[in-house]
């Protein structure tokens, strides 16, 4: 029995009448009765008998109709999944980010996208780059935010902002006086930034002047783990501007004069087809990223 002629004896069962079925199922009388008869026909045996223009089920149709009724419900759940599927009204969307998104542009399109479509369960996880490229090509992730454009092979990367550095210091250090921090004004400090071979090492270098080299004392992995070590009074940061440091104690942020930038990348795996649900995200992160500008204080 095919998904419509179920449809249509499961319906014509609970109306009792040719006319509450067909009302039910919004189609025409005619239509309903050309459906039963074909499925009479491929069963082999009647499913109603005709008596005064009434149908009565036959002891088959009797004998079928719980069964019948057990899979016409999963059709209709199938049915009610697609459509909420279709509409955002559910889904999964798996989304990893590097430190910096996870703390600034990530809550606000998880926010965003709550609000519009609230039965979208959401899994976030924070992580560096390595690791966020393992979690697409495991399945573990569908989309992932981090501050470089430059993938293997198999990965998208879609430049979302480009994103500028600044100076991170102890309140009360002599640089805190200034509007801005040239490269020339971190000689003579300890320098904390990042590590060698990585992409915002390398903009950073290429963007100091040629007198003036850009070698920090202390090298992270991460520009969050910066905050202990300036607080700590080992020196000033060279970090993105993009992570939201003011809601650290005991810190001061000057913008990097001259700064370069990285590109916030949003980035997925090529052969993988993305869900309605991770469509819908990564729409969100294209409208907030552009203009998303974190304070400086």
């Amino acid at each position: 029995m095919r998904a419509r002629q179920l449809e249509v004896f499961t319906a014509i069962m609970r109306a009792g009448t040719v006319t509450g079925a067909a009302r039910s199922l919004n189609i025409s009388q005619p239509a309903l009765s050309q459906v039963l008869r074909h499925a009479e026909d491929e069963l082999g045996f009647l499913l109603f008998n005709r008596e005064k223009g009434r149908l009565h089920p036959t002891p088959e149709a009797v004998e079928l109709y719980p069964e019948a009724e057990r899979i016409f419900a999963g059709l209709e759940g199938l049915r009610r999944k697609t459509t909420d599927l279709k509409k955002g009204k559910s889904g999964l969307v798996r989304i990893a980010a590097s430190p910096p998104p996870s703390l600034s542009v990530l809550p606000k399109a998880l926010q965003s996208l709550r609000k519009k479509h609230p039965d979208i369960q959401l899994r976030a996880h924070v992580a560096p780059l390595g690791t966020l490229i393992t979690m697409l090509r495991a399945g573990d992730a569908n989309l992932a935010l981090a501050l470089d454009d430059r993938m293997p092979h198999d990965i998208q990367a879609e430049p979302l902002a480009p994103v500028r550095f600044c100076c991170l210091m102890a309140q009360g250090s002599a640089l805190a006086a200034r509007a801005e921090v040239s490269f020339g004004d971190l000689a003579g400090q300890t320098v904390i930034s990042y590590r060698s071979q990585t992409r915002p090492r390398e903009e950073l270098e290429k963007a100091a002047p040629s007198h003036v080299r850009f070698d920090p004392d202390l090298e992270i992995d991460s520009s969050f783990s910066a905050v202990g070590f300036v607080q700590a009074g080992l020196g000033v940061a060279v970090v993105d501007a993009l992570t939201p440091w003011a809601q650290f104690q005991g810190l001061c942020l000057r913008p990097l004069r001259d700064s370069p930038t990285v590109p916030l990348s949003l980035l997925t795996l090529k052969e993988r087809q993305l869900s309605q649900a991770n469509l819908f995200m990564s729409d969100e992160l294209r409208q907030i990223c552009p203009g998303f500008e974190p304070p400086l204080s």
